[in-house]
């Protein structure tokens, strides 16, 4: 084939490009918006599909996997101890007493009583590694497991030299029933004691259902990027007044769009709903619909808003709401939405060595 000499009209718009690809700025940009930014593939609970959920081993495996963000849930004890744990009440599902903290302690046994009555003492009793959670036939079982702090986890994260290592912390005031956990100004302010001390915060989101909790957290730290949960449900759509979860908006002002009263939040730059209804629905379910669907992902981008739903393990169901456009999504089987992105020919998020490995 004969070499074609460029014209003077290609050599001027070769000239005009060169600026642009010269530039070491242009050159690294990322493309503009958040539905382009890289798939945030979050371990829920650390993968608690894999490994007892919460623990150490969890986290770690799913750092050694290659998870770009590491979900958990935070409580707050009797004595302002900041533990890892998604439920509120001491789950005998999950958990096991082994014997009082003291003889004749009035609060053994312990399970079934609410973390925030409870010493760190008092929890660290609790076996919560007795047994693999039922509906999950693949979790490796911690024996033995026992409660781990906030600090563990961020101290674990730095021992890994995770630092492409998101962790997206929830604050779990129960607003619906607020005296089932601490107080959410204490609960909120020792959450962000832990986090500020630990020298990782740059790598911190904080979400919450509990809307005025996101509130608290924007005073105290107005920099870390906030995440709003819902299921829905707490929306409280069409139900007069506004509903104690969103801290003091009333969805209906804003027509029961999620998208559009989770906007108002200051320091907002994610949003996380439920999937879909039914709440562990399946794509090809019968009446199956997706609630972080097209519209709704396209509402939020135009805010310059990401959108991460939470929980979803079905393979074919998370191809579906990739094909949706969501920017993340929450899994207890990150291994499985891993290969999904392998397969997809997405970027995958860096694994890391455990410490002494290199």
């Amino acid at each position: 084939m004969p070499v074609r000499h460029p014209t003077v009209r290609h050599l001027f718009a070769g000239l005009a490009l060169l600026p642009a690809l010269l530039s070491p700025v242009a050159a690294h940009a990322a493309p503009a918006g958040p539905a382009k930014a890289r798939f945030d593939l979050q371990a829920h609970r650390g993968g608690l599909g894999m490994t007892t959920e919460e623990s150490l081993e969890g986290f770690g495996k799913a750092m050694r996997l290659g998870v770009s963000t590491l979900e958990l849930d935070t409580q707050v004890t009797r004595d302002l101890r900041v533990v890892v744990n998604h439920d509120r009440q001491i789950s005998g599902v999950k958990c096991r007493d082994t014997g009082p903290v003291a003889p004749g302690d009035p609060l053994y046994p312990y399970v079934g009583k609410y973390i925030k009555d409870l010493t760190l003492a008092q929890v660290k009793t609790l076996d919560c590694g007795y047994r693999q959670l039922p509906g999950f036939p693949e979790q490796e079982v911690v024996e033995g497991f026992r409660m781990v702090e906030l600090r563990d986890v961020l101290n674990l994260v730095r021992s890994y030299r995770a630092r492409d290592v998101k962790l997206n912390i929830e604050t779990k005031v129960e607003a619906g029933a607020p005296e089932q956990t601490a107080p959410r100004e204490v609960f909120v302010r020792r959450v962000y004691e832990e986090i500020h001390r630990s020298g990782v915060e740059r790598q911190v989101t904080i979400q919450s259902f509990d809307w005025g909790a996101l509130r608290v957290m924007h005073r105290l730290a107005p920099r870390w990027p906030l995440v709003a949960l819902t299921n829905y449900d707490f929306l409280r759509v069409g139900e007069p007044g506004a509903s104690p979860w969103l801290g003091g908006i009333d969805a209906d002002d804003y027509g029961g769009d999620f998208v559009r009263a989770a906007a108002t939040l200051p320091g907002v730059t994610t949003l996380s709903p439920t999937y879909g209804f039914p709440q562990n629905g399946k794509v090809g379910d019968p009446g199956f619909r997706f609630y972080s669907d097209a519209a709704m992902v396209a509402e939020a981008h135009a805010r310059g808003l990401k959108v991460v739903p939470w929980t979803c393990d079905d393979p074919a169901t998370v191809g579906a709401l990739m094909d949706l456009g969501v920017d993340g999504i929450i899994t207890d089987y990150p291994d499985r939405v891993r290969r999904i992105m392998a397969d997809r020919g997405m970027p995958l998020p860096r694994s890391y060595r455990p410490p002494g490995r290199g």
